[in-house]
C-alpha cells in the first residue's frame, strides 16, 4: 500500500501521537480523518493540516456512537485503507497506597474501556469498510496499526490498569491478523517508549536526561515524527503482518 493517495482513520488524532501520525501521512501525500472528542482540538488540527484532513468527533466509550462516526468517515473520501489507532488514557495508581487504600476498579475499567474495548469497537466497525475495499496487486485490502506501548509487555509499578489494556491490544495482534488475512487485511502493532507528548511539556532538560538514561540510543525522548515514519513503512512493507514492534531506543524499563 502506498502512504500517497491512501485514506487512512487516525483515532485520537488530536494532539500527541495521533496528532503526529496525520502530519507525518499528509505529509508524505495521505489524507486522514483524525477522530477524537468533540472538546479536543481535532478540527483545529485538521484546519491546520488542509484539505487533506477531516475531523470527525467520536468518544470512543460510547459504542452507540462508534458505528456512526466511522462510517461518516469511511464517506468522507469514500473509503478508508488505513487504520491507526492512538486513542488512550494513561495514569498510575498502585494496588495499595502508601495509606493503605486499595487500587480502585474504576480506575482499571476505564483504562479497559478506552484503551482496549474502545480500540476494538472502532476497529470492528473499520474493518467492514476496509473489506470492501478494490485489492491491489497483492490482494491487499487494508491495515491497521494499533499503538500498544513497552508497558504492555514490562509494566512499571503503578501502571497495571494500562499495561493490562496495552497488553490485550499486543495479545490481539496475531490473531486478528490471521483472522482477517483471508480478507486482505494486515494487523501490526508498534510499542513505543518514551515519547515527547504533551504529558512531559513540564519537564526540564535535566529530567528528561534521567528519563532517557536508559536509552540504548539515542540518548532522547522518542518523537511523534519517529511514530509516523513506522506507521508509513508499515503501510508500504506488506510483508510486514501479525508482528509487535517496539520503538524505544532498546530501552527496557526497570522496577522503579
Amino acid at each position: 500500500m502506498k502512504v500517497a493517495g491512501s485514506v487512512a482513520l487516525v483515532t485520537g488524532g488530536a494532539s500527541g501521537l495521533g496528532a503526529g501520525v496525520a502530519r507525518g501521512l499528509v505529509a508524505a501525500g495521505g489524507r486522514v480523518v483524525i477522530t477524537d472528542l468533540a472538546s479536543s482540538a481535532g478540527e483545529q488540527v485538521a484546519a491546520d493540516l488542509g484539505a487533506n484532513a477531516a475531523f470527525v468527533p467520536v468518544d470512543v466509550t460510547q459504542a452507540a456512537d462508534v458505528e456512526t462516526a466511522v462510517a461518516a468517515a469511511a464517506a468522507v473520501w469514500g473509503r478508508i485503507d488505513a487504520l491507526v489507532s492512538c486513542a488512550g488514557i494513561s495514569s498510575g495508581q498502585r494496588m495499595l497506597s502508601r495509606s493503605g487504600e486499595v487500587h480502585t476498579l474504576e480506575h482499571f475499567r476505564a483504562h479497559i474501556e478506552v484503551n482496549l474495548i474502545g480500540l476494538f469497537d472502532v476497529l470492528r466497525h473499520t474493518v467492514k469498510h476496509m473489506a470492501a475495499n478494490e485489492p491491489n496487486a497483492d490482494g491487499e485490502r487494508g491495515v491497521i496499526v494499533n499503538l500498544g506501548s513497552i508497558a504492555g509487555i514490562e509494566g512499571q509499578v503503578g501502571q497495571m490498569s494500562y499495561s493490562a489494556s496495552k497488553g490485550g491490544i499486543i495479545g490481539l495482534t496475531l490473531p486478528l491478523a490471521r483472522d482477517l488475512g483471508s480478507r486482505g487485511i494486515r494487523v501490526m502493532t508498534i510499542c513505543p517508549g518514551i515519547m515527547d507528548t504533551p504529558i512531559l511539556a513540564s519537564l526540564n532538560d535535566e529530567q528528561i536526561a534521567a528519563i532517557t538514561a536508559g536509552n540504548v540510543f539515542p540518548k532522547r525522548l522518542g518523537a511523534p515524527a519517529d511514530v509516523a515514519a513506522l506507521v508509513c513503512h508499515i503501510m508500504e512493507n506488506t510483508y510486514l503482518n501479525g508482528e509487535v514492534i517496539r520503538l524505544d531506543a532498546g530501552m527496557r524499563l526497570n522496577i522503579s
